[in-house]
């Protein structure tokens, strides 16, 4: 679990990746196959893991060695994001990997999320991990102890082969070729929870005339919250037209406290 300094920097990608997943025209599903890559190179190497997260190390240098490194494997907003996070703080070099898992877990979820699969991909996921859990060889091919990472993934396919949403199986995977000392099991009922979270999550998207600072996000998160009764990611974004105030979109419901929204209004009701 990461703690300290390290959540600092984890709360802070995690709204610079919700930022990058709103852009039009992103691809959920690439940017999570990225980031899982990277988890796989970050948990391979023990000095590339202490390079980028050593304290004594400028921040620019430790993001170029990420554009250096993996640049040319990753798409170049994806290598963007990574060197950002190689830029943060981390309280040790294993949370860096972490919270890059973490993110790519997310992006897939977000890409089952955009594709309404969200409940399918949770509910498939869980019903693996049982099976797997339930099943001595399933959990003997998928120990630790057993070699052949192409071998894990070619079983994983063959046992979800037109059963399951292309997001279950990517992460199915990854839990059974890369469970990083956790059993198979385990991490999927890790992305199960994952899956979870996201779908109780609401998602407002905020649009200001001027950057919100954390404790105004705070406070609207909270309003939001007690308002809808269910938790609320906040995506924000800046647009100067605006002129003061918020406009507020929570699903198809707009609610508009902007100046421009406040003019129009009159605007509407003076036409009669």
């Amino acid at each position: 679990m990461v703690q300290g300094v390290s959540r600092e920097s984890l709360a802070a990608g995690q709204e610079r990746l919700a930022a990058l997943l709103s852009v039009p025209g992103t691809d959920p599903a690439r940017v999570g196959e990225d980031l899982l890559g990277v988890t796989d190179v970050l948990a391979s190497s023990a000095g590339l893991r202490r390079a980028l997260t050593d304290p004594s190390r400028d921040g620019a240098a430790k993001a170029g060695l990420v554009t250096q490194l993996l640049g040319s494997r990753i798409g170049s907003t994806t290598a963007d994001f990574v060197a950002g996070l190689a830029r943060a703080r981390w309280s040790r070099p294993a949370d860096l990997t972490d919270a890059v898992e973490s993110f790519g877990v997310s992006a897939v979820l977000a890409g089952a999320e955009q594709a309404g699969r969200l409940d399918a991909v949770e509910d498939e996921l869980f019903r693996f991990s049982r099976t797997v859990a339930g099943d001595n060889s399933l959990r003997d091919a998928f120990s630790a102890r057993t070699a052949g990472a192409d071998r894990k993934a070619q079983l994983v396919r063959t046992l979800l082969a037109g059963k399951a949403a292309p997001e279950t199986v990517r992460l199915a995977v990854q839990a059974a070729t890369a469970p990083r000392g956790q059993r198979t099991e385990a991490v999927l009922e890790g992305y199960v929870e994952a899956a979870a979270q996201r779908r109780r999550q609401l998602v407002a998207e905020v649009t200001s005339a001027a950057p919100l600072t954390q404790a105004q996000r705070d406070r609207l998160a909270a309003a939001l919250q007690r308002l809808y009764g269910r938790e609320i990611r906040i995506n924000a974004d800046v647009d100067p037209a605006v002129v003061g105030g918020l406009r507020v979109q929570v699903g198809g419901e707009l609610i508009d406290g902007t100046v421009v929204g406040r003019l129009d209004e009159a605007r509407r009701r003076m036409a009669g």
